[in-house]
């Protein structure tokens, strides 16, 4: 199945992500810097580069934000919890792994796996079902880094929990009802956090799997964080806890 990565920015973080791009679509007359920089990325990786007029682009892209410019990719790859481990032991860091149990809205999920990567996690799991996929408006929301970013599909999650734990990681879940703080967490140890959905947080027997709960401190009247943004910040934690002083 080939997805389409709409957008300037997002094809050209596509083209330097290596992500697979079949081909690159433009709209005759388009100009200016990024223009310019995808042209010259794709010649150098030997991707076709095809202009059209702006009627076959509407065909081929209804996106309103494409800014006439999309890349034809390849339907994403997904890995094996192993594969994510042993990025990990290749790279002689403790495995920090992002856990997503259902998240639904794609815009979410590729905001999540952007910060995944950014984060300096070394993949992400998510669930059959219950979960979006990786798609298009994902592609484009994470700025093409779910393409190459490593991600696991699994059937059951709380499962994947125990194989973690056998591997040697604590399971940290973020819930607005946890018993501890966030921030209280040793992170530098192998460790995978798990995100909830929006509306219904983490389910059930996947919280009891994890070895800590901790919640985020609000101190206005809404009652909870956007899931991508309190992902970016149990994320971060992470990231702070492990490269604290270089």
């Amino acid at each position: 199945m080939n997805e389409l990565i709409v957008g300037r920015q997002p094809v050209l973080e596509a083209l330097k992500s290596e992500a697979p791009l079949e081909k690159i679509v433009v709209v005759f007359g388009a100009k200016g810097g990024a223009i310019d920089r995808i042209r010259q990325l794709a010649r150098k990786r030997s991707i076709p580069v095809s202009e059209v007029d702006k009627k076959r682009f509407s065909e081929l892209c209804q996106d309103a934000t494409a800014q006439g410019v999309a890349a034809l990719v390849s339907g994403k790859e997904y890995v094996e919890v192993d594969e994510i481990l042993s990025v990990a032991r290749e790279k002689e860091e403790s495995p920090f792994v992002v856990v997503l149990d259902g998240i639904e809205d794609p815009h979410n999920l590729g905001a999540l796996i952007r910060t995944a990567e950014c984060a300096g996690a070394h993949g992400v799991i998510i669930p059959k079902h219950h979960s979006a996929s990786v798609g298009q408006t994902v592609a484009k929301t994470s700025a093409g880094a779910s393409l190459y970013f490593p991600v696991a599909k699994v059937a059951n999650i709380a499962q994947t929990l125990d194989e973690l734990k056998r591997r040697g990681l604590w399971i940290v879940g973020a819930d607005m009802n946890g018993d501890r703080l966030y921030f209280d967490i040793d992170y530098a140890q192998p460790t995978a956090i798990v995100m909830g959905s929006e509306g219904k947080g983490i389910r059930r027997l996947v919280k009891e799997k994890c070895d800590f709960v901790v919640k985020i401190p609000l101190y206005g009247r809404i009652e909870s964080l956007n899931a991508s943004v309190a992902g970016a910040l149990m994320m971060y934690e992470v990231a702070r806890a492990r490269h604290k002083g270089k």
